[in-house]
């Protein structure tokens, strides 16, 4: 069933099942607790008339409850003093003392009343009784103790136990067996008893069930409390998934497990919503930037076709679609190689090799390029080794050096620095060029982003820092820059040893 299903109606359910067990187990404690304190205190007057009655016909005080006959083993009676038969042991004198008779009603059938008999149990003779009595069906079931009784010659074992307090409809009735024989029965209604039990439990059954009115009443709201939340990330996720990524999950109880979970998944929708935005600039920047070289080429291709031309005019026409075409393929390049990056199929070679001799070796290779502008590139590298791609991070170094003179200053300087700190290779390139404005600095490693005219060259656009950082990332390594106006920029690759 649907109703099944639903986590709200899992949780009431169980939840009620709890609170009628508890209530259900309260109750019959209660009950059971009352019952036996009246059964108790009825026991206790029947027992202390009982004494009253076996004293009475002036024989020892009867045995306890928890007792057995007075009667010893039969291997124990002396031979001189063979066991008394019931036919021949005299009938007792049984005088009622004026004090013990206010104990039992007379003519009150709901009050205490007596029974005395004796003999076997197919001759049994009656001593005395009181005025109230009146046979109850009860007492059949001590019949069967007259015929054991009689039997001196049965094992301890199989002699008859203690009689116990026994109820029979609306009576309550006690017996004992005296050891010369004679059956004392005492009994009393407890029909006003029984009738106040019943009102106790209908009271318990009435308060249990406004208790469990209240708790499954309190228990729906408090269910509903705690899933309130689960309900707003369901309404807000199904709004995001419509397109309105701008959408957040406001929840009050920021503590709770789901108001933690609410936070997590607001700042997934909040990088969802960056990563959409990237996707769609970026999506645009590439189109704009490859809406250059393809205009280039159909200029070129057009004018060539509007009219006839010398094989110079060609020559010059296919040029300059060339260099648009060697522009297009390169921004193609880089974009398919960051889309490797991000879906983590670039593959990278893990080897152990000399940085410092591979940054040494790409200073080299952009020597040419700081001499024709006058810059002068100063290194300071300590021998250390990492573990990576070699070809990788060398276009990392050389596009920095690249950057780093291309946009610094005449006659300026590059300071390249390789030092080790705690267990981290750190590589810092520094210029001295004009910088970077403080509006610019965050968004230097976004795609396509290009500061100012300053820092951009011919057929640049944008991706260099963006695949370097990449690459040092793919090595498990950090990229930072910072800048000061006038003063020049600096770039520190953090890469582990």
């Amino acid at each position: 069933m649907k109703i099944f299903k639903s986590i709200k109606w899992r949780l009431q359910l169980w939840y009620g099942l709890i609170l009628v067990v508890v209530l259900a187990g309260f109750g019959f404690t209660a009950y059971q607790l009352e019952r036996n304190r009246q059964f108790g205190r009825i026991d206790q007057e029947l027992h202390r008339r009982l004494n009253v009655l076996a004293n009475a016909l002036h024989r020892p005080p009867p045995r306890r409850l928890d007792q057995g006959f007075f009667r010893p083993p039969p291997d124990q009676m002396p031979d001189e003093a063979p066991p008394i038969r019931q036919e021949n042991r005299p009938q007792p004198e049984f005088r009622l003392p004026p004090e013990a008779a206010q104990l039992f009603g007379t003519n009150d059938s709901n009050g205490f009343y007596f029974h005395i008999t004796s003999g076997t149990e197919n001759d049994r003779h009656e001593i005395a009784r009181s005025e109230n009595y009146q046979k109850p069906k009860a007492v059949i079931q001590f019949d069967h103790f007259f015929d054991q009784l009689n039997h001196a010659d049965l094992p301890p074992e199989k002699r008859p136990a203690k009689l116990k307090s026994m109820d029979y409809q609306d009576e309550r009735i006690t017996a004992d067996i005296l050891p010369s024989g004679e059956l004392i029965e005492v009994g009393c209604s407890i029909a006003p008893e029984l009738n106040e039990l019943r009102h106790t439990a209908l009271n318990l059954a009435a308060v249990g069930s406004l208790i469990l009115l209240v708790g499954l009443t309190g228990g729906w709201w408090f269910v509903g409390c705690a899933l309130w939340p689960v309900s707003a990330i369901s309404t807000t996720a199904a709004k995001i998934s419509a397109g309105d990524l701008s959408q957040r999950i406001n929840v009050a109880d920021a503590e709770s497990e789901l108001g933690q979970l609410a936070a997590i998944l607001n700042s997934t929708f909040a990088r969802l919503e960056t990563a959409f935005a990237q996707q769609k600039q970026f999506a645009s920047d590439a189109a704009h930037e490859l809406r250059t070289p393809v205009t280039v080429i159909l200029t070129q291709t057009q004018m060539a076709l509007a009219r006839e031309r010398d094989a110079a005019g060609y020559k010059q026409t296919v040029e300059a679609c060339q260099r648009a075409a060697q522009r297009m393929r390169k921004l193609i390049e880089s974009l398919l190689e960051l889309a490797r990056f991000d879906a983590g199929q670039e593959i990278l070679k893990r080897m152990k090799f000399d940085f410092a001799k591979m940054i040494s070796d790409s200073t080299e290779l952009v020597q040419t390029l700081a001499d024709e502008r006058g810059v002068k590139i100063m290194a300071e590298l300590d021998a250390l080794e990492v573990t990576g791609d070699p070809e990788r991070l060398s276009q990392v170094v050389t596009n920095l050096l690249t950057n780093a003179i291309q946009y610094n200053q005449p006659s300026g300087e590059v300071r390249v620095k390789l030092e080790s700190q705690t267990g981290l290779a750190v590589l810092k390139i520094a210029d001295t060029g004009q910088g970077i404005a403080p509006e610019d600095l965050p968004r230097v490693f976004e795609r396509f982003y290009r500061a100012d005219k300053s820092r951009t060259g011919a057929g640049n656009a944008g991706l260099g820092l963006s695949i370097c950082k990449a690459i040092v990332e793919a090595h498990g390594g950090t990229m930072e820059v910072a800048s000061k106006q006038n003063v020049g920029t600096t770039f520190t690759v953090r890469l582990p040893v």
